[in-house]
């Protein structure tokens, strides 16, 4: 697959807040957050964004075709308890080599070792005993010209290593390597009956040979004996031949300014106050990637976090954190599902958790992290791929061509739920589908073009940021069919630089009422990876959070102006999203990020106080 869209999506928090929280000492009634179950790179083995997509696979799957990871890839980047990015599985260390050469014809010896290598197992390799020993063969020398010899006679280097062939010098342990390789060649023939030509004066050349290079063919064997004890010690030490255990950790300081918020619009004289307090908590995400035939994975994800959403304390969730996790530090299942390729451009993935529109299509933004991308949740990815909260379900990703590629997805919010089918279970309740077609026109532009259809069985939209309530709540609950539609886009100027956007339109029309309820919502970002140094990244997003921007429902039922009648109309004011991030990449296990983010007209209320939320994120990864 293209390596920019490996990184596929991260997921969508989980507890998402799908309404402002609206409270009065009048008694109306407060709307409170739904209490859904985790939702799962990335990730993109994702980082999968814990585990980079594209690596996830790499030490698991080693055949599958190296364009076509996506779904494999996956594990989820950037769920509420983050498997945010660009974690890489470790490569498997499985030396192919064996102690074949000796100093008469041995075994087969496989592809040739590397001996320029200076480690300590050095100690335990013989010494040079003669300055002549460090000398390179050179073409002009006997014994290249009889290897040569051998060789053009017997075929015995063809398809394994042709290097030391031509007009160049070869180091002596190379040639006693290969000497050793087109021996065995040789001494299989014998034994077939198929080199009984092999003449006397061949034998002698022979002969000759093995003794010239005694020393370098007995420290090859030394150096093959090492590699073949790590391997062992390695394999004995490894957790599972087919399971590969990695995880990240997240600890965070946080807090909010002090605002004066207009909770019933009506007159712009706010009722009261919002703040959160200076809080220090933590987020862990421990994920198992199993593969069973070389082109699946079996991923398990494992979450706990302390780290709730500051939505009700500032009543709106323009705030929200990409790495939210609240689950009282009680471990849950987040991630429960199968991936595997029906054809080599064609790959599957179904589950019973951690299977949505966020986790199933290409990641196009940049900034796309909860451990190591933006800080915000607004942030991650164009809000309507959250819409329907879905956990569970079944999706696809396709690849047409080096340059085209269709994701789908089916996804049930509740799927494991059997009771009352207008609520819950895989086809009732909240659940969604949709599609994306991801594009790279060019090398250094990305597109994915989205569509989700959504079903939810109240007037919450699911978007977990913004305007995610769609009727009064002095109005009784109705059912809503939604639409929405998005693109965003990435384009790489260069190493150092990278810029984009998105957009997204919905239209909900409720099942037993006349109108319709429109939301849009946009972001531009600029991405500066290596600022400051290699591996750093720095971030700057500007854009509007999901707004109303037209609701015709039957009086009394609209939410724009649910504290004046509740009369039709759309949001009047906007709200802008302004954030910055930098994060220090400290060393290949740990990063540092200060983020600032600024909310002017805090739930498209202009009577609001702007909203300013500090955090200092520190992501562990292993």
């Amino acid at each position: 697959m293209l390596g920019v869209l490996t990184a596929g999506q991260t997921s969508p928090p989980s507890n998402l807040p799908e309404q402002p929280v609206i409270q009065s000492d009048n008694g109306v009634q407060q709307l409170t957050e739904e209490n859904l179950s985790p939702i799962s790179p990335p990730a993109e083995i994702t980082p999968p964004e814990f585990m980079q997509h594209e690596s996830t696979s790499a030490a698991i799957t080693p055949d599958v075709n190296h364009k076509y990871q996506n779904l494999l890839n996956k594990s989820h980047k950037n769920n509420s308890w983050q498997n945010s990015a660009n974690q890489e599985l470790p490569a498997e260390t499985t030396p192919q080599l064996s102690p074949s050469v000796q100093l008469q014809i041995s075994p087969e010896s496989p592809a040739i070792p590397e001996f320029s290598d200076t480690s300590d197992s050095d100690e335990q390799m013989s010494q040079v005993t003669s300055v002549s020993q460090l000398d390179d063969v050179q073409p002009t020398d006997w014994a290249f010209s009889a290897l040569q010899s051998l060789v053009e006679r017997y075929g015995c280097i063809a398809g394994k290593n042709e290097n030391y062939l031509g007009n160049s010098a070869v180091n002596r342990y190379e040639f006693a390597y290969s000497l050793n390789v087109c021996l065995n060649h040789i001494q299989e023939l014998i034994n077939k009956n198929q080199a009984n030509s092999v003449s006397q004066a061949e034998l002698d050349q022979i002969q000759r040979l093995q003794t010239e290079f005694q020393t370098e063919l007995q420290e090859v064997i030394q150096r093959i004996d090492v590699l073949e004890n790590k391997n062992v010690e390695l394999k004995s030490h490894q957790f599972s031949t087919t399971t590969r255990l990695f995880g990240q950790a997240i600890f965070s300081i946080q807090g909010t300014n002090t605002t004066n918020v207009d909770l019933f619009p009506r007159d712009g004289v706010p009722e009261r106050q919002g703040k959160t307090s200076l809080t220090f908590t933590n987020s862990v995400q421990l994920t198992l990637a199993t593969s069973f035939t070389g082109k699946d994975l079996l991923i398990t994800g494992l979450s706990a976090g302390n780290l709730g959403s500051n939505a009700s304390l500032v009543s709106h969730n323009m705030g929200r954190l990409s790495f939210e996790s609240n689950t009282d530090n009680q471990v849950v299942i987040n991630d429960l599902s199968y991936r595997f390729l029906l054809a080599d451009n064609l790959g599957v993935v179904v589950g019973s958790a951690g299977v949505n529109a966020a986790t199933t299509f290409r990641g196009i933004n940049p900034l796309e992290g909860s451990g190591d991308g933006a800080i915000s949740q607004f942030g991650q990815r164009n809000p309507i791929l959250n819409i329907g909260n879905g956990t569970g379900g079944i999706g696809f990703d396709w690849e047409i061509s080096d340059r085209i590629s269709l994701q789908g997805v089916y996804s049930a919010e509740i799927p494991s739920f059997p009771g009352n089918s207008n609520a819950a279970g895989f086809f009732g309740g909240r659940y969604s589908a949709g599609a994306q077609l991801t594009l790279a026109p060019t090398d250094n532009l990305d597109i994915g073009i989205d569509y989700i259809y959504s079903h939810s069985p109240n007037d919450l939209l699911g978007t977990g940021i913004g305007d995610a309530q769609l009727i009064s709540p002095f109005a009784p609950s109705t059912a809503f069919n939604t639409h929405a539609v998005g693109a965003t886009v990435a384009w790489r100027v260069n190493d150092n630089l990278q810029l984009g956007g998105w957009g997204g339109f919905s239209t909900s029309k409720p099942v037993n009422l006349s109108g319709s309820v429109e939301t849009t919502n946009w972001m531009v970002f600029a991405a500066l990876p290596n600022l400051g140094r290699a591996g750093n990244l720095g971030g700057i997003l500007v854009g509007q959070p999901p707004k109303i921007s037209s609701s015709n429902l039957p009086d009394g039922f609209n939410f724009p102006n649910f504290s004046n009648g509740g009369t039709p109309g759309g949001r009047s004011d906007t709200s802008l999203h302004v954030e910055l991030f930098y994060r220090a990449q400290l060393n290949d296990r740990l990063s540092l990020t200060p983020g600032l983010l600024v909310v002017f007209n805090p739930d498209h209320n202009a009577a609001n106080d702007t909203l300013i939320v500090g955090a200092l994120r520190a992501a562990f990864r292993f």
